[in-house]
């Protein structure tokens, strides 16, 4: 590490856990918290979406903009805007729009300010990827994806306590989480504002690029012809092509296909949670010493495809242990994958373009959040309930092809190499 500040890692290690808090104690809850104001489920999955859309939009802006002013700056107005997105949510859902102002409530514009929430927390959402960018800024090039494991930690974190915090909170009221959420964002921006260094010097900044050239998708255009790193780049769009429409259906599927109730499907998700934040958390440093980023991608693409198929060939017999197990591999699988994958991108980049580079990557992530949901919905509707997971493996095939073919003379390197 360059920096040994531990406030340094401590904000990050907020802003990413707050970013996926906010969305993990309120995505779970939307049903809920809606009920007063539309039960359509086309106005749910729209305003569920909304979120990840607008961070799609967004992200490259932020990256660049990270490149060119520094980092603390940047995530300093995200997590701003994510603290005023969180509250409008939070203040609209609380108010009795019925009995105060019946006339706007008929005229729809509680919805239109969740919808207007939801944007705002979205396009704040960068915040992940100029956190990234701060810990590629405080890591020497060997050590990036030790440190990138610090996102899956976040990610995992977030993953077990944001819907186990919303569910018990609900139980009391219904918009007690929404308050949780704020209080979460409100304590991040007073770390970022009181002990987040600038870890990007003057020197190293780059100018901001052409407006055209800022477009969400000429942005990964950009990056997808850059040949060092077009293979990956394509390997991590598919990668969680397939991940974000399994985890769409997959409680559906428990639902419809075993029978499961709340209870036992959150449990899954708990597995989940606990198995990628110990991979990611702990493991992940050692193991990229011993095997290499390029090693580890493939070894978690494998467990990935051999998660998928045991949920595949799961029955009502035995579901649960092998739901159980399927789960623990597939998560053992995305922890690795993901920091070894964004560490192989990172150190194909020269130090001036990380933000941008690492923002298309999180906008990559972001599209995948809104396309892969639907497809995975319908394909699920339509072909059958276990389509999805029939399809990501075909993806994960796709995306070991993409890794294997994009780094050409690895197998014979030695076990830590990376270059």
């Amino acid at each position: 590490m360059r920096w040994t500040r531990p406030s340094t890692l401590l904000c990050v290690f907020i802003t990413l856990l707050n970013d996926r808090l906010g969305e993990s104690i309120v995505f779970p809850l939307l049903p809920y918290l809606l009920a007063g104001i539309t039960n359509d489920g086309r106005v749910l999955g729209l305003l569920a979406g909304s979120y990840a859309l607008a961070q799609f939009g967004f992200t490259p802006l932020i990256g660049a903009l990270s490149d060119r002013y520094g980092r603390r700056p940047v995530i300093m107005v995200c997590v701003t805007g994510s603290l005023l997105g969180l509250s409008m949510f939070a203040l609209t859902l609380a108010l009795p729009w019925a009995s105060l102002w019946p006339a706007a409530a008929a005229a729809g514009w509680p919805l239109g300010l969740l919808f207007a929430a939801r944007l705002i927390d979205g396009v704040s959402g960068g915040t992940a990827a100029t956190a990234a960018a701060v810990l590629a800024d405080i890591s020497a090039p060997e050590q990036r994806a030790k440190a990138f494991g610090l996102i899956g930690v976040a990610f995992g974190l977030g993953f077990i306590l944001g819907p186990a915090l919303g569910g018990a909170l609900a139980g009391i009221t219904i918009t007690l989480p929404l308050l949780l959420a704020v209080a979460i964002a409100a304590l991040n921006l007073v770390l970022v504002v009181l002990l987040l260094p600038e870890t990007h010097p003057p020197e190293a900044r780059s100018p901001l690029p052409r407006k055209r050239d800022l477009q969400p998708f000429a942005q990964l255009a950009r990056v997808l012809a850059n040949p060092q790193v077009r293979r990956l780049s394509a390997a991590f769009f598919l990668f969680f092509l397939a991940f974000n429409g399994f985890t769409a259906v997959l409680v559906l599927y428990f639902k419809q296909a075993f029978g499961w109730g709340p209870t036992t499907s959150a449990l899954a998700f708990l597995v989940v949670g606990v198995v990628a934040t110990l991979v990611q958390g702990g493991l992940i440093g050692p193991l990229v010493q011993r095997f290499g980023e390029w090693r580890l991608t493939l070894a978690g693409i494998g467990l990935v495809i051999v998660g998928f198929l045991l949920i595949l060939l799961t029955t009502v017999g035995n579901a649960q242990p092998q739901v159980f197990i399927a789960l623990a591999i597939l998560a053992t699988g995305t922890g690795l994958v993901t920091p070894s994958l964004r560490s192989l991108v990172s150190r194909r980049l020269d130090e001036g373009g990380q933000g941008a580079a690492l923002g298309s990557l999180q906008g990559l992530q972001s599209l995948t959040g809104f396309v892969g949901p639907p497809l995975a919905g319908l394909a699920y509707e339509t072909v059958g309930q276990q389509s999805p997971f029939w399809f990501g493996t075909v993806l994960m095939v796709g995306v070991a092809l993409l890794v294997a073919g994009g780094l050409p003379g690895q197998a014979t390197a030695s076990p830590g190499a990376t270059e």
